[in-house]
Order: C-alpha cells, then sequence, then structure tokens
C-alpha cells in the first residue's frame, strides 16, 4: 500500500548535460551557476536543452483551458525512431500528448528514448496502472496535471478520483512526480491545497503556467485571466505559506513576458517542430521544420528564441523556489 504520509526531502542528485548545466533530479530542472552568462551558453548551444515531443494528440479529457484541439495522427513507431534518431543531444525529451498514456504502446515508446535522454512524462495519470509497472525505472519524473482539490479539478480539468487512482499507480512503482496547475482566478484560492498535495505526495516540484488565449481556453471568461503583477503576488503568498509550513517541492511560476515567448519547442505528432508561444504568430505556433527530416541541430540553427528557451529551462526568467525546507 501507498504511504502518503509526509515525506522526508531525498538526497540530492544531479546529471551533468554540459556546458556548466545539471540536471537537477529531485527538482525536475535544469540548473546552472550563476555566473553561467545565458546569451552566451545559448549561442554556442547548436541543440536545444529540452523538446515537447506530441506522441498524440489524443485526450479523455477535456480541460477548460487546453490548447490542443486540433486532432493529428498517432505517429507510428518507425517514425518516432526516425525522431529520436534526429533528436540526438538534446538534455530532455518531455513524451508528452494529448493525453501519452492513451497510447497502449506508450511502454515501447519509453524503452525506445530512455537510453538516450532524460524523459519526462506529462501525464493526467488516468491510464497509470496500464503503464506503470513498465515505465519505471526509465523516466526521470510524471509531470501531473492537477489544479488543486477534487471539486477544482472537477470543474478545470477532469475526474480527480480516476487522476489518483492513477497516481497511486506511479507511486507504487517508484516513478517520481512533480505536479503541474493552469492558473485562474477563481482558482488562486486553492493553490495552497496544490502545493500540499505536492507534498504529500513527495512531488519533486510544483509548477504554475498562466492560460494562454487558444483552443478551449478562447472560451474563458476574460476576468479568469490573471495580470502578471497578481500573479507575482499570488506567488510571493506561496512562498510564504511554504516556509510557514516546511512543504519540501521545489515551486515553479511561468508567466508570458517577452523573455519566455517561443522558449517551448514542440514537435507534432508530424514531425513538426514549432516554438511555442509566440504571440503575434497564428495560433501562438512558429514553424521551424519537420523532425521526421532533418535533425535537431539544423532545426536549431533556425529557431530565434535561443536565449528564451536557455533562460526559462534554467530558471532565470520565472519565478522559483528551490525544494527543500
Amino acid at each position: 500500500m501507498t504511504d502518503l504520509g509526509f515525506p522526508s526531502v531525498p538526497p540530492r542528485t544531479t546529471r551533468e548535460v554540459g556546458a556548466g548545466v545539471v540536471f537537477e533530479g529531485n527538482g525536475h530542472h535544469f540548473s546552472a551557476a550563476p555566473e553561467v552568462d545565458i546569451a552566451a551558453a545559448s549561442a554556442v548551444a547548436n541543440v536545444p536543452l529540452s523538446v515537447i515531443l506530441q506522441v498524440t494528440k489524443r485526450c479523455d479529457f477535456d480541460c477548460s483551458f487546453c490548447s490542443e484541439v486540433l486532432q493529428l495522427p498517432d505517429p507510428t513507431l518507425a517514425q518516432l525512431d526516425t525522431m529520436r534518431v534526429n533528436l540526438a543531444g538534446v538534455g530532455r525529451v518531455f513524451l508528452s500528448g494529448g493525453e501519452p498514456l492513451m497510447r497502449k504502446d506508450f511502454h515501447e515508446i519509453v524503452e525506445m528514448y530512455h537510453r538516450d535522454f532524460i524523459l519526462a512524462v506529462p501525464t493526467n495519470a488516468t491510464h497509470g496502472l496500464s503503464h506503470a509497472s513498465r515505465i519505471a525505472g526509465k523516466v526521470a519524473f510524471a509531470n501531473i496535471g492537477l489544479e488543486g482539490p477534487r471539486a477544482t479539478v472537477r470543474r478545470v480539468r477532469g475526474d480527480y478520483d480516476k487522476q489518483m487512482a492513477g497516481v497511486r499507480a506511479l507511486m507504487e512503482h517508484g516513478i517520481p512526480l512533480s505536479l503541474s496547475a493552469v492558473v485562474y482566478r477563481s482558482t488562486l484560492s486553492v493553490l495552497p491545497f496544490t502545493v500540499q498535495i505536492g507534498d504529500v505526495l513527495g512531488a519533486g516540484k510544483v509548477k504554475f503556467i498562466l492560460p494562454l488565449r487558444k483552443g478551449n481556453a478562447l472560451n474563458l471568461a476574460e476576468h479568469e485571466f490573471i495580470t502578471q503583477g497578481e500573479a507575482e503576488t499570488a506567488f510571493g503568498h506561496l512562498k510564504g505559506l511554504r516556509a510557514e509550513h516546511q512543504w519540501s517541492p521545489a515551486l515553479r511560476l511561468t508567466t508570458w513576458t517577452p523573455e519566455n515567448e517561443g522558449h517551448m519547442i514542440v514537435v507534432e505528432p508530424n514531425g513538426i517542430a514549432r516554438a511555442w508561444p509566440v504571440y503575434d504568430a497564428p495560433d501562438l505556433w512558429e514553424p521551424l521544420g519537420n523532425v521526421l527530416e532533418e535533425p535537431i541541430t539544423a532545426i536549431w540553427e533556425r529557431y530565434r528564441f535561443k536565449a528564451n528557451h536557455y533562460a526559462k529551462y534554467l530558471g532565470r526568467s520565472i519565478h522559483t523556489v528551490a525544494q527543500g525546507f
């Protein structure tokens, strides 16, 4: 039976990525010494630190903030293997969706990728029971989308109880967890509960993200979009509560500033790589190339948000609190 008591903070583990950058295994993020110059480091790099690879667009939820409303066929295993080869050198790959665990062959994708990359899995965990035993020890962490307690999750995302059943399965097989929550004005009051849940689950980090006006989020009421100042105030409040209650997860807040524009490289199921979010681009996407046809080094060369990419993933352009208490 899973022990959901208050966890101790595990010993710190790191993995060298290169050029003074390390992956913090416990906090599930990249870091570099303060003296590392972001502009210089990104300028000499020939691959990204992190890439999001959509192994499917399908999902069993219909989240009110979801930007992935246009469907594409799933890539075949052969296509995913070609992408694996062309992604050589990337530090971390998110095997994403849609909901990636909806693929019955997801464990085969993990087996294909885990020797070459630090793997992370963004998931709602509803299919966790089907895959946990076969991906254990091969993924650095599963990032669970969870906006807070049951009533909030049901309103914003989907079936909380089905999610938590999957989370328990992942935990029972020793898969590290992080949490990710999209923040509305109407969910500000539950953010402390989200961090508390993360603490009880032993999550390495809890990250908060503001919604973007795309897909389902185009139907959100305007008052649900908070300002930069409101986000910073809420995060400051969480920092204080975290210190007071000795919650252990690292905290992250990403807001949509010029410094964060285009910082993500997303590879869709058809291999097309895009910078995201690009604020004045159609659907917030900027095409970069196709990973089925060329290596990531060629795509990185024409990518114009290198400094933003490095700054975000090294925690320089977002609000952060380190793991531990």
